[in-house]
């Protein structure tokens, strides 16, 4: 209690002092002082507030929403294996679809692209028909040579045109290294001999169930053509034509000796493997 006494007669003694000089008042400087710390914080939070402001600002909808910028067909070439890419393409074919999971064959007036395991719903697989504009986002991918854009995405052009490739007449490049820069287009190969394919019971046969006859029908089917003293062998591939199609049908009825015209998809795998679509007699 004397220490509170003493210190309320030196706060008096104190202010009489202060008043005698002609001081302010003690409370007015705790004024001033609250008021300036006031403004001092009210001004922070304006610099901290304009600080924050263009970060919502690029947060905007409209400001992220642009359009995607998709890359040539020979930019797309130039790219390294596993480099992203972006591509503005039209489908040409499907091989496969299971799983959310699409194998498409895709083509523009510039190049084609094989498209593997793109993420698809049947729903939107269904809508995939040829001629269909699409824009392809993924990486680039190599597999035995073939080139391919893998872990994919797509959406449908909204707007698009339609554009259905006219099959490449390839034959005279085959066996030479320009083959390659038709690699995933419509091909054509005109007056192609079938040459004799050996069975496992050593039979020449016109073609065979999978590369080495071990298969059955529904399998991928393999047979040899020939051009110009050089043979060949092509493929039917079951997942893009199975042994419900033309095509396929048409090679089951093949002879050796046969001289025919085709038509497919240049795939590649360690050099030419074409998947062919349509067999028809050489005019």
């Amino acid at each position: 209690m004397k220490r509170k006494a003493l210190a309320v007669m030196m706060a008096m003694t104190m202010v009489l002092a202060m008043a005698g000089c002609g001081s302010k008042p003690a409370e007015k400087p705790a004024e001033t002082t609250e008021a300036a710390t006031e403004e001092a914080t009210t001004e922070e939070a304006a610099e901290e507030a304009a600080v924050e402001e263009p970060a919502v600002e690029e947060a905007a909808p409209e400001e992220t929403a642009e359009a995607v910028e998709t890359m040539s067909y020979a930019d797309f070439l130039a790219a390294e294996v596993d480099d992203p890419v972006v591509v503005d393409t039209f489908v040409q074919a499907k091989q496969s679809w299971w799983n959310d999971s699409a194998t498409i064959y895709t083509q523009t007036p510039e190049g084609a692209y094989f498209v593997y395991g793109m993420a698809c719903s049947q729903e939107d697989y269904d809508l995939l028909v040829p001629g269909t504009e699409i824009i392809v986002t993924g990486y680039k991918g190599e597999w035995s040579g073939e080139l391919e854009i893998v872990d994919a995405t797509f959406v449908i052009k909204e707007g698009g045109e339609s554009f259905i490739a006219e099959a490449a007449d390839v034959t005279e490049l085959l066996g030479t290294d320009d083959l390659i820069a038709h690699q995933n287009e419509l091909v054509s190969f005109k007056g192609m001999t079938v040459e004799a394919s050996t069975d496992p019971d050593g039979n020449e046969v016109a073609y065979l169930y999978n590369w080495d006859g071990s298969g059955s029908q529904g399998d991928d089917l393999y047979f040899n053509v020939s051009v110009n003293g050089a043979t060949y062998s092509f493929t039917v591939e079951s997942y893009l034509c199975d042994a419900s199609t033309e095509v396929y049908q048409a090679v089951e009825n093949l002879a050796i000796g046969d001289v025919v015209d085709l038509e497919g998809f240049l795939y590649w795998y360690e050099g030419a493997n074409p998947h062919i679509t349509k067999v028809t007699a050489a005019a």
